[in-house]
């Protein structure tokens, strides 16, 4: 290293991309909101043995209409990999938020992450951008995972919204049974 190289401006690491506005979410106890707008279809009928077969919690998917995926609860990530997402609320839900089927394989390309591990979210608050077309150029479902990782720990994690009904960003679409 030279005298001079030292006073040289070290290069910055890239800003962090501008998370769109939040949502309004239909927060309550015990309560998950729709991450994503979109169809909502029962867990057992997501096009993956391992989700359909309820082995990562119960829940349900949603086929997006949208990009941006928001917050199902409020609470602190424990877990961000690209396509997913994890957070644990006050009240110890373990909410894991898992964008399309076998999109690990794409290894992050097509999403844009708005927040990192230890975190504080609202509910409604983005959290991740998915790029459909990726998706779809990649040859994976695009279907959007919400499920309670930590279902054994309650006695049901009931299915509220109508399935094949359209729900905003931020509805009420499932309900935890202690």
């Amino acid at each position: 290293m030279g005298l001079f190289d030292m006073f040289k401006k070290k290069p910055e690491a890239p800003a962090a991309p501008a998370a769109p506005a939040a949502v309004s979410a239909e927060e309550a106890a015990d309560v998950l909101c729709a991450p994503v707008v979109g169809r909502v279809i029962k867990m057992t009928d997501v096009p993956d043995p391992v989700f359909a077969g309820e082995v990562v919690g119960k829940g349900c998917a949603i086929w997006p209409d949208e990009e941006i995926v928001y917050a199902p609860i409020s609470g602190t990530v424990t877990v961000t990999m690209g396509h997913a997402i994890g957070i644990t609320g006050a009240d110890g839900i373990e909410a894991l938020v898992h964008i399309g089927v076998d999109t690990v394989d794409m290894n992050g390309k097509g999403f844009t992450g708005y927040v990192k591990q230890g975190d504080t979210v609202k509910a409604g608050q983005p959290v991740i951008k998915m790029t459909k077309a990726d998706i779809a150029e990649a040859g994976h479902p695009d279907c959007v995972v919400l499920a309670v990782s930590n279902t054994a720990e309650f006695a049901d994690v009931q299915l509220t919204a109508e399935p094949e009904s359209t729900v905003s960003a931020g509805a009420a679409v499932v309900k935890v049974v202690r």
